[in-house]
């Protein structure tokens, strides 16, 4: 057994809590242009990954959050070739994309490059080598301007695996009315588009909910908008993503369906899976709740800033 080293990392979530992390083992600190990382052990948790001191994932369940973040959209789509991630810096988010043997191109867009060689190096558990797949390419800019860049460019499915909108932070206006336009622009005429979009759970469910009647605003462009949410023992609650859909219904697909179409393309996942489908897309009714009486429609000129 390691040996604690009397460490801790307090994460506050909102004004209502605190909880602590214990560190038995720092394996690396670190500063790029955009945050701090660390990366430690935690017992029980595993090899961590935070980022200023609020973690990001942990090898105990990365893989929940990250199947959510791209299994459903990835299913959805019936031939998803050309897909997009826009930030992603685990890699496990590409990862996830290229289980799918459709995929032909994969395009990860991560401003931070320093961020990014330090996770080549550090945390090949999380990216399995998914940076060197032939169909990959790494691209470091902001992910909004290349989108822009690549109106009408026909990809198949955008994941948008971004961190929360800070108001000093570099994510805060890839949360809004006008970039879901811009993604929608740089889609095919079938595609798929999917958000982490933060805590799902009753404490601070403003951020989700708004991005859910943020999307559904734009009925013209995405029929199909559906929240959804995985069990994130890492993040202490449950968390949220959302899919919006241009052509095909998440709540349509069957588990037949589901089944066929991972034995198609020789996908196998732990979390998402054909009979857990239904269940991921069926929103406890506090978050129909607070979708009621808080949600709200962000654009740039009224971004959403994270308060949690």
């Amino acid at each position: 057994m390691t040996q604690a080293t009397g460490m801790f990392v307090a994460e506050t979530h909102t004004s209502a809590v605190t909880w602590l992390f214990t560190i038995e083992k720092m394996i690396l600190e670190g500063k790029t242009k955009y945050q701090n990382y660390q990366i430690c052990e935690i017992p029980r948790f595993g090899k961590s990954l935070l980022l200023d001191y609020n973690i990001q994932s942990s090898l105990m369940d990365e893989y929940i959050f990250h199947e959510c973040m791209v299994q459903p959209a990835m299913t959805l789509h019936p031939n998803p070739q050309k897909v997009v991630v826009c930030g992603g810096g685990e890699g496990a988010t590409l990862r996830e994309a290229l289980k799918h043997n459709t995929v032909k191109q994969a395009t990860m867009v991560d401003i931070d490059e320093e961020l990014v060689d330090m996770v080549k190096e550090h945390m090949k558990e999380w990216h399995q080598g998914a940076f060197d797949d032939p169909r990959s390419t790494l691209v470091h800019t902001d992910a909004r301007q290349w989108l822009v860049d690549h109106k009408g460019a026909g990809f198949d499915v955008i994941l948008s695996d971004l961190p929360n909108p800070h108001e000093d932070g570099p994510a805060q206006f890839l949360f809004t009315k006008e970039y879901f336009q811009i993604a929608a622009d740089a889609m095919s005429d079938d595609g798929v588009f999917a958000m982490q979009a933060g805590c799902a759970n009753e404490n601070y469910p403003f951020c989700m909910v708004s991005m859910i009647e943020t999307l559904e605003s734009m009925k013209e462009v995405f029929p199909y908008v559906a929240g959804y949410y995985g069990i994130v023992t890492s993040f202490m609650m449950p968390w949220g993503f959302v899919l919006a859909s241009k052509k095909h219904d998440p709540l349509a697909l069957t588990e037949a369906e589901i089944a066929a179409r991972f034995a198609a393309r020789g996908v196998k996942n732990r979390y998402y899976t054909p009979r857990y489908h239904h269940s991921v897309f069926t929103l406890p009714e506090y978050l129909l709740e607070a979708k009621r009486e808080h949600a709200r429609i962000v654009t740039d000129a009224n971004p959403y800033k994270w308060e949690a």
